[in-house]
């Protein structure tokens, strides 16, 4: 099963220090199941029992590791590809499948795409295709809290595409203007679908575009769990001690499509995939565990074979759950269903219920 993280201790020094090996330990196990759900996702899409998704094989490290550096009070602002970080909040595996899936286990109640998830209780806002739009809710959300006096963090998602758009520079001059007390993480996973990194920008890196809106950009191997946990812990640091906001490039690559929509052979090389592979991120945490003793082949299997059961248990129950109810087509459109909702709903009901059909 994925494992939350503790909250950090709150604290007004930078912090140095690797986090402990049980800590990294329960954190690989997280990375597994999202590898190992992450290939049950496109497999899925493929035998056509869900209808879209958008994998993020390769990114498991730069993920689960920003998750564990954060507080459970912290806000996430994901895009479209954050399973790891969902799971290291603590968002269920069943809940995840069922989204995917469009049931009425889904607590998006089926309005969403596929991927596009959200859970409140979680701190985990609700996905959206246009890209850069999370960033500037992530800002105001930070300003609202400083204004509050909630000494938490918002942290936006996004791939290198995201920061050509307008919403990238528009929230990030607002962020340094204002010093808002929010981490940008950019996963620099080398393709914004078919465009690669070389020809999406001039500059030597992406983490540099911070320093024309006043505050720290930091480049990090997105593939090695310790670095990206001190990168977001000092950036978590900074900006709740009132030093502002801090743009991460995380170098991480896409191993798998930009969805299940795309053939990535039409446009990049197998040697292109093999070096990266050899940098695959879980293997890398195996092997370092290994290296320390904190992990035997047998217990490694272990880990492997519950992630497999558990995923296969969820989707084995999300497709025993019936559809969303059409009902609740008017739930949530206001605290309290107006008259004419309520007529609207009725009507429905007395359709249904005399064997008519939605469309």
């Amino acid at each position: 099963m994925a494992e939350a993280r503790p909250a950090p201790e709150e604290t007004p020094t930078l912090p140095t220090d690797d986090p402990p090996l049980s800590d990294v330990l329960s954190a690989y196990r997280t990375m597994v199941v999202a590898r190992v759900m992450d290939e049950r996702c496109l497999t899925l899409q493929r035998q056509g029992r869900i209808g879209f998704y958008v994998p993020m094989q390769g990114q498991e490290a730069a993920q689960v590791a920003c998750g564990w550096a954060l507080n459970d009070e912290d806000w996430i602002f994901p895009a479209y590809r954050e399973m790891g970080i969902a799971l290291t909040r603590g968002v269920p595996v069943q809940l995840l499948i069922n989204q995917f899936y469009g049931n009425s286990g889904d607590e998006t109640k089926g309005r969403q795409m596929p991927n596009h998830y959200g859970f409140r209780r979680f701190r985990f806002v609700t996905a959206s295709s246009p890209v850069g739009t999370q960033i500037s809710h992530a800002v105001g959300a930070a300003m609202a809290a400083r204004a509050h006096k909630d000494p938490i963090v918002t942290v936006s998602f996004f791939g290198d595409g995201t920061t050509s758009s307008n919403d990238f520079h528009a929230g990030l001059n607002f962020a340094g203007v204002f010093q808002a007390p929010t981490i940008f993480f950019c996963q620099n996973n080398q393709w914004a679908i078919s465009l690669p990194r070389e020809k999406q920008t001039r500059s030597a890196t992406l983490a540099e575009k911070a320093l024309a809106y006043g505050f720290p950009g930091v480049v990090v191997d997105g593939m090695d769990f310790r670095a990206v946990y001190r990168a977001v812990a000092e950036a978590r640091a900074r900006a709740i001690s009132g030093g502002g906001p801090t743009l991460i490039e995380a170098q991480v690559y896409r191993l798998g499509p930009h969805s299940t929509s795309d053939d990535p052979r039409r446009y990049r090389s197998d040697a292109e995939l093999a070096e990266w592979k050899e940098k695959d991120p879980v293997a890398r945490l195996k092997h370092e565990l290994r290296a320390s003793e904190a992990l035997t082949e047998e217990n490694d299997q272990a880990i492997w074979d519950a992630a497999k059961q558990e995923v296969a248990r969820a989707v084995e129950a999300a497709e025993k759950l019936p559809p969303v109810d059409p009902l609740t087509l008017f739930d949530d459109v206001y605290a309290t269903r107006t008259p004419a909702l309520e007529r609207q709903r009725g009507e429905l009901a007395r359709e249904l219920a005399a064997g008519g059909s939605t469309p």
